[in-house]
Order: C-alpha cells, then structure tokens, then sequence
C-alpha cells in the first residue's frame, strides 16, 4: 500500500472509530437516564440477578487485598464498593459523567477509591506503565470495536505489573438483559474472538454472550520486552443459567503447555469439526448418542440433580442429560475451543448447562456437590488417576454415582509398536481391573470395571463404514487430507483393538 492510500484508509479508520464512539456515548446516555440497578444492567430482573450474580463474580477474582485496582465502566458501582473494600487503590474509570457522580456519591467515602469520567479509547488516558495488578470491568469490550478491543488490551498490558490480572466479563452472541432498545450498536462477538492469539504470544479474550474472561498478565518489563498473557478461567456466569438458561455468561483457565498441545495439535477447530463428522452432532467421543444414551440409563438421573462432566467436549452429552432428564449439568474441559463450541451449540437452547475451561486436576469444588461424576474418553490423559478419583470421591454426595468410558491397555507390557503410539498422545493407560482398583481405593462402593472392547469394535467398524459412505458430502466440506487422518485413525485404532492391544473400559462406581 503506498503513503497516500494508507493515509485514506488511515482517515476512513478514524471516522469510523469516531462515529462508533459517539453511537455509543449516545446509547449510554438514554440508558443513564435513570440511574438504578435496572438501568445499568438493562433488565427488568437486575435486583434479583444482582444478588446472585455479584457475589459469583466476585468469587472468580483473584485475591487483590492491598492491590492497585482500575475498574473500567464502572458505571454507578455495583463493584466499586466491593473492590474498595480490601484493595489499596481503586481507580472508578467511566464515559458518561452521571454514572460516575452517582458512584462517587455512593462509594466516596472510601479514602482508597478516587473516581474518574473518561473514554477508555481515549489516547489521553494516562495510566502508568506497570503500575496496576488488577483490570477489572464488566461489560465494557462489547462497546467496542474490534480495533479498540485490540488497542485497548494491548494498552492494559502496558498497565499492568508483571503477574498482575485482566477481568473481564461480556456479553456474547447476543443480548441477556430484556430492556427494549430503539438501537443496539453492541458488539454481540463470539467467545473465540477474545481467545484468539495475538503478536507478542499475548491472548486476547474476547466476550461470550455475557462471559467472563478472566487472564494473567505478565505484561511488559523496564526494557519493553513483552511476555505472555496466560488465559486463567473462561466460564458461564451460573447465575445466568439457572435464572434464564443463557450461557452467555463465561469464565476461563490457566492456559499451560498441554492446553496449547489440545488446542492447536489434538484439538484444532478443524479437528474437533472433523471428529464431530464421524461421532455425530455435538460428539466428540465413542458412539456418539448411541452410547450416550446407553450410559446415561444407567445413572437414575432425576430433576434437579447436579451432573458434572469431566472433558465435557462440544457439550453433547450435557444437553442430552439436562434437556432429557432436567438436570443441572456443569461441563468442564481443558481445550478453549472444545468450550467455545459447546458455547455456541448452546444458543437458543432453554436447559440448565453450564461450561468452563479447567483443569479437572487442579479445580477445586465443594465436598458432596454433585449427584453424577460423568467422563467420557477423557482421564487418559491425566497422569495422577488416583487423585483425581479422590477428589470426584469428595466432590460427590453419599449415594453419588460416577460413571466414566475410557481407553485402556491390555495387562501386561505393551508391545514397543504400541508404548511408542501411548508416549506420542501422552496417554496414561491401564487394563480395566487395574483402573477399577484405583477407584476402589479412592473410597467407592460397588466397582463395575467392564471390558467393552467387543463394543468399541462394532462402533468403529459402524462409524467408518458411514463415514466412507459419505465421502463426498465429507469433501465438500473439509480436504482429502482431513479424509485420509480419520479413515486411517480409525483403521489404527481397529488395528490396535483387535490385536487386544488396547482396550476399552466401562466404570461404574457409588461412593
């Protein structure tokens, strides 16, 4: 592009950037007319979801006692007071001037907390580099544009200390509140525009329909070298679900190595599209709803009961569970993308599922809160099984049932064909009687450790004759290539099954 065509495309830019600011200001100003709780969240409900949702969000923040805290949009102060109460500081930072002064006037008597009317896409907002340990705002990025979302995250890495946090919540896909609006110019964005990559390694969260994203920065050192912004949690608000089924809510999790292997190896878009071709809609595990159907029939579930699924994938099972049965299902998964799927299959659907990104190892819950502990395919990848059986041991309430599908090995050593193929997934591998003991140990009651091997075969044999007969419907959409990987995967795993290689267990246990 030569000088004179950037400098046409620089002004076009910049009129727009001012006609996005001023529709905004606009919007905010009829909406501020009234400053109550209704007003700011624009909901009819805003009393009784504000109850419920305040505390949840606040639970998700990271300690900011004796911090430096800049709020961003913080309207008339649902958190300014909250935040104030055991930071150091906190910076009240908003656009329309009646808000803020209506916030001053609650929360000013807080000697920590000074108050501030100013645009965040401003350039002649100061704040000084290195100088902050928490961002908080919540639903600010979806009235902005793309480009000032991507400013101002690059601006607030800037602000932020080494190992401080990024908050933020949105509103993704679509509206929540059920205020009337003669004109909407929020940015409704889908989840994976906050979660994408950035220059720098730094991550961009973007909104769920009313997400929280929530990110670890470690920002830029005295020499300007920039370091990685590391996706803490990205979750439904459960506030949300169980008020209005809307799992425009979100949060996020630590985004470490093997969460980077899922997401940009195992578990590309791509590849998740691929294998929900041959599993079926919304699965990504063995049998799709056929052995979904299958397994669920044999939990007793009842309305109400509180489900959690561990390596939940594109939510599926979930749906089938909470629409079939009306339970409470939380799904949770390590990959971004599995969650931003499931996210999306979500819209318009009036059931109560919730969905997170976490670590199933490292999360903590509750003793004795769920009905079910379900998993499906999922805890070969955890290393540490006698743990994690621990802790779905505590997690369940007396008389809970966990049930969990999974590969397994034959007893034995394996052959080196078949150790070289369990080291390349990073896989963890038992024979069925094995895997049951360590849920014995764990503490549960009547241990059913079945061999299903038999099973697996006929569904892979099913799922790849069908899956060869749609070849070109296949094509159309994705390549030869992607072709090839499924057909000579299941071709594998067909060989691997029946040499009696591997295997796969069926677990049922009670605590």
């Amino acid at each position: 592009m030569d000088a004179a065509a950037a400098a046409v495309v620089g002004s076009t830019n910049g009129k727009l950037e001012v006609e996005e600011r001023k529709a905004q200001k606009s919007y905010w100003e009829e909406h501020s007319r009234n400053l109550t709780v209704e007003a700011m969240m624009l909901d009819s409900r805003a009393a009784d979801l504000d109850k419920e949702e305040r505390p949840e969000v606040l639970s998700l923040l990271p300690s900011f006692e004796g911090k430096s805290v800049l709020e961003l949009g913080a309207g008339i102060g649902r958190f300014t007071g909250e935040l104030a109460k055991t930071a150091g500081h906190v910076l009240a930072l908003d656009f329309i001037e009646s808000a803020i002064k209506k916030n001053e006037s609650i929360n000013g008597h807080y000697k920590n907390a000074s108050f501030m009317c100013a645009d965040v896409t401003s350039p002649d907002l100061s704040i000084q580099p290195n100088s902050l340990d928490l961002i908080f705002s919540n639903w600010l990025l979806m009235y902005l544009s793309d480009e000032e979302v991507e400013q101002l995250v690059e601006r607030m890495v800037k602000w932020l200390k080494v190992g401080g946090h990024i908050f933020f919540r949105e509103s993704c896909f679509h509206q929540s509140g059920d205020s009337k609006r003669k004109v909407n110019p929020t940015h409704y964005r889908e989840p994976r525009f906050y979660t994408k990559v950035r220059k720098e390694n730094c991550f961009i969260l973007c909104h769920l329909s009313d997400l929280i994203v929530f990110k670890e920065g470690h920002a830029f050192d005295q020499d300007g070298n920039s370091f990685e912004l590391s996706l803490v949690t990205y979750k439904c608000i459960g506030a949300y679900v169980k008020n209005k089924k809307n799992q425009n809510q979100v949060n996020s999790t630590e985004d470490r190595g093997f969460q980077r292997f899922l997401d940009n190896v195992q578990y590309k878009t791509s590849g998740i599209l691929r294998y929900e071709r041959i599993f079926g809609e919304g699965y990504v595990s063995t049998g799709g709803v056929e052995t979904t159907k299958e397994f669920v029939d044999k939990l007793d579930l009842k309305p109400g009961h509180k489900v959690l699924d561990v390596g939940c994938g594109i939510g599926g099972g979930d749906f089938y569970m909470a629409e079939n049965y009306d339970a409470h299902v939380v799904g949770i998964d390590l990959s971004i993308n599995m969650i931003s799927f499931a996210l999306e299959r979500a819209i318009g659907r009036k059931c109560s599922v919730e969905f997170e990104v976490a670590d199933c190892t490292t999360k903590i819950y509750p003793d004795n809160t769920f009905d079910v502990i379900y998993s499906r395919d999922t805890i070969l990848h955890i290393q540490d099984k006698p743990s994690l059986f621990k802790s779905f041991f505590k997690w369940l309430k007396p008389g809970g049932k966990v049930l969990i599908s999974d590969y397994c090995r034959c007893p034995g050593k394996p052959s080196e064909e078949f150790a070289a193929y369990i080291k390349q997934r990073g896989y963890d591998l038992h024979d069925v009687e094995a895997y049951g003991q360590m849920l014995k140990n764990a503490g549960f009651r009547d241990v059913i450790a079945e061999d299903r091997t038999d099973q697996f075969l006929g569904i892979l044999r099913r799922e790849l004759a069908e899956f060869e007969k749609n070849k070109d419907s296949f094509l159309a959409d994705f390549t030869q290539e992607d072709y090839d990987d499924i057909v000579n995967g299941w071709k594998a795993k067909l060989q691997r099954s029946s040499a009696g290689e591997q295997r796969w267990g069926l677990f049922i246990a009670a605590k």
